[in-house]
């Protein structure tokens, strides 16, 4: 498995890692697709705090237990919650991730987190604060480097501007290129794309589309109506034929050297044995890249952009 840099980090990534909050409940079977993951090169795994309210960082923890410092782990904070409560609630506060890091810590079973993410975050919150937070767990060595997990243009602006993230999360694919019209300044700031979602929910996949959710028979994805999804997947087929639908969509994740890692779920073996093959194909061509653009949508965010 190739491995990129993470920006301006000394973090080196698998070019698609495990995005941990499909491994369900079950330790056993969790533990299956994690082992399955890194003998097949998957260094990078990526959990949050509130997957299974702490349960899915317990899981990932164990598993890599006796081959940490092999493994670039990575979790998030700012889902304010308690254990034995229900519900919870946004909390980018300095005290709050403060507190929360040692939790997580405590669940994954290691002295340090790799990567520390805030896992949402609006225009309106304390962002001096927030980045405090991160810089002090940084100087003090808990995390080795921080990042941000969002979608929304004036946050991820005030990030670039403010702080030393090396990382922005975001849901990327074929189907959902909004975050393209951010990229020259994230590589301009050094900092890297973790895609998320890029199989658009299994649209991308090989999956029949009569096998997809009832939610996206009814509704489509996002802008796209089912009946547009019939179609856009026939003329991707043209634009990459070389290649498998997963092929394709992960191949033009990857294409652009903003991305980092792509972090496709996975709650099966299968599905992970898929994703895997699918990055270890051949590079989309130029023209195929192109092809790949012209048969699909270049939409911006609308919203949070002030």
């Amino acid at each position: 498995m190739k491995k990129r840099k993470l920006g301006h980090s000394d973090l080196y990534v698998s070019e698609i890692g495990l995005g941990c909050m499909s491994l369900g409940t079950e330790e056993a079977h969790a533990r299956s697709i994690i082992d399955e993951a890194i003998d097949r090169g998957i260094n990078y795994f990526d959990t949050a705090d509130l997957y299974d309210l702490g349960l899915n960082e317990e899981f990932v923890g164990k598993a890599i237990k006796g081959r940490r410092e092999q493994m670039i782990l990575a979790t998030k904070a700012g889902n304010h919650w308690e254990k034995g409560k229900d519900g919870w609630f946004w909390d980018p506060s300095k005290a709050y991730i403060k507190s929360a890091v040692k939790e997580s810590l405590r669940r994954l079973s290691t002295d340090y987190i790799d990567l520390y993410q805030l896992h949402g975050g609006t225009i309106e919150d304390p962002i001096d604060e927030t980045i405090e937070a991160f810089e002090e767990l940084k100087s003090e060595g808990v995390i080795r480097y921080y990042g941000i997990s969002s979608i929304r243009p004036n946050v991820i602006l005030q990030y670039l501007q403010k702080s030393s993230i090396v990382s922005i999360m975001m849901q990327y694919s074929l189907l959902d290129r909004r975050p393209e019209e951010w990229f020259p300044i994230i590589k301009d700031k050094d900092v890297s794309v973790i895609a998320r979602g890029p199989m658009a929910k299994g649209v991308l996949t090989e999956r029949p589309l009569s096998d997809l959710s009832r939610s996206i028979k009814d509704n489509g994805y996002l802008s796209y109506s089912f009946d547009e999804l019939k179609t856009v997947r026939g003329e991707i087929k043209k634009a990459a034929p070389r290649h498998s639908m997963t092929e394709a969509a992960v191949q033009y994740c990857l294409h652009d050297i903003s991305v980092g890692s792509i972090i496709p779920g996975a709650s099966k073996r299968e599905q992970l044995i898929e994703n895997c093959h699918a990055a270890l194909a051949d590079p989309l061509h130029p023209d195929e890249y192109e092809a790949l653009q012209k048969a699909t949508k270049a939409e911006i965010y609308e919203d949070h952009r002030k």
